[in-house]
Formats: C-alpha cells, structure tokens, sequence
C-alpha cells in the first residue's frame, strides 16, 4: 500500500501542458478539456446518437448560439467530437463523438447517476 501511496505522489509531480497552461494533476487536465457549462451535457447528448447544429441548439435552449459553438469547436479541437460538414444549401452540419470522445462517456454517465442518488438524499 506504501508503495502505491509513493506512485501517486509521484505521478503528481509530472507536469502536464495543455492549451499552454501547466498542470500537475490528472484530475484538473480532465475539468480543463470537460468542463464548462455545457460541455458535459454535450457529451450525453452525443453519446446517444449523432446529432446536427440545430437539434444541439434546441437542446440547450439556455445557452447563445456563440457559446455553443465554442464548447463544440474545443471539443473537436481536443479530439473529442467530430464535425462533419456536407457540401449543400442550406449548410448541414452533424456532430458526433470520436472514439476519444466515446472513451469518456462513462464520466458524465456516472455524473448523472451520483446527482440522481444526491437529489434522493
């Protein structure tokens, strides 16, 4: 156990760069890329099929359209949606999760069900 308490304090000590900021802790690099208002909502609704600019919008109803655009811009940027434009008028543009994209689904997943249990009490 000693050990693994020594591999972690470690592992905590590498540094990290992303979007030319330094991080030291796993846990903060993934708030950094998944965080943001909507960012974890997108990921759900993403998760359940591929969904076009429009329909996303309609989802997140609260939210400008501007805004909405950048979470979606640095979700492809990391990797993580893929965009996918076709050559037509008017333009259509649908969104869908990347295989990385996919591989961090069960996160929002699990956040769904801890607020579920948190709200029951």
């Amino acid at each position: 156990m000693r050990g693994d308490n020594l591999q972690l304090k470690q592992a905590t000590k590498e540094i990290r760069v992303y979007r030319e900021k330094a991080y030291r802790c796993p846990i903060d690099v993934t708030l950094a890329v998944v965080g943001g208002k909507w960012k974890a909502s997108i990921f759900w609704h993403l998760a359940q099929e591929t969904m076009r600019f429009s329909d996303l919008q309609r989802q997140f109803s609260d939210t400008t359209r501007k805004m909405l655009t950048q979470q979606l811009r640095e979700l492809e940027t990391d990797g993580l949606v893929h965009r996918e434009t076709y050559p037509q008028v008017p333009p259509k543009v649908e969104y869908s999760l990347t295989g990385k994209g996919r591989s961090i689904y069960p996160i929002p997943e699990q956040m769904c069900e801890w607020g579920r249990m948190y709200l029951k009490g």
